[in-house]
């Protein structure tokens, strides 16, 4: 009877010890694989952060086309919350002849946008060819070369069209034009994202603007 007693504790012993060492093997297994997740979601989050900050570094760039009865047509560089008066102005303002009539001087600017003074007594058939009238004389062209009617080709558009691109600076249609030269053009206007600094929040803003056909 005692040695059966004997063998039953010592059955119970060893499956107690298999156990307790069964734990143990789970604990250190787990601890690698838990530590290797803690470490891709820290990496995560810093990637997050960098292309927030770089969003954030990166300067909103509006350029706008002045034609028309103005003292000094060109492309002119303004600032987020400018209005058609205050580019104008930056034209030099309007000629004796302008029609300030047909425009619209308190709309907001916007990126790529044209803005076109008529003279008086001139008609919208008189406007130059290409150009699609918003309303009140602030226009937009429907581009050529590197565009595809309003929209910026990323496979053939050049460094300076990129840079109309809203959120796109010299360092962005840099990376852009590396990467379409290393890996090839972009099959799909979401590869844009494959390019550093530009996250989910430039891409929104930019999708309607680009294109790769």
């Amino acid at each position: 009877m005692d040695m059966f007693r004997k063998k039953k504790t010592a059955v119970i012993a060893v499956v107690i010890l298999m156990s307790f060492i069964s734990c143990l093997m789970f604990l250190f297994s787990s601890k690698p694989q838990q530590a290797e997740q803690e470490k891709m979601f820290v990496e995560l989050e810093q990637q997050e952060e960098q292309e927030v900050a770089q969003e954030i570094d990166e300067p909103v760039v509006i350029k706008v086309d002045v034609k028309g009865a103005v003292q000094s047509p060109g492309v002119f560089i303004a600032e987020p919350g400018d209005r058609v008066i205050d580019v104008i102005e930056a034209a030099g303002n309007f000629k004796k002849d302008a029609d300030l009539d047909k425009v619209n001087l308190a709309q907001l600017v916007e990126d790529q946008m044209v803005i076109y003074v008529p003279n008086i007594g001139e008609e919208d058939i008189g406007l130059p060819e290409n150009i699609d009238v918003i309303g009140g004389g602030a226009t937009t062209v429907s581009g050529n070369g590197g565009t595809d009617g309003n929209k910026v080709n990323l496979n053939t558009a050049t460094k300076e069209e990129l840079e109309t691109l809203s959120g796109i600076g010299p360092a962005k249609s840099t990376a852009i034009i590396e990467y379409r030269e290393k890996t090839g053009k972009f099959e799909q206007i979401e590869d844009l994202k494959n390019i550093s600094g530009i996250g989910d929040k430039t891409f929104e803003k930019l999708q309607d603007s680009i294109t790769v056909k």
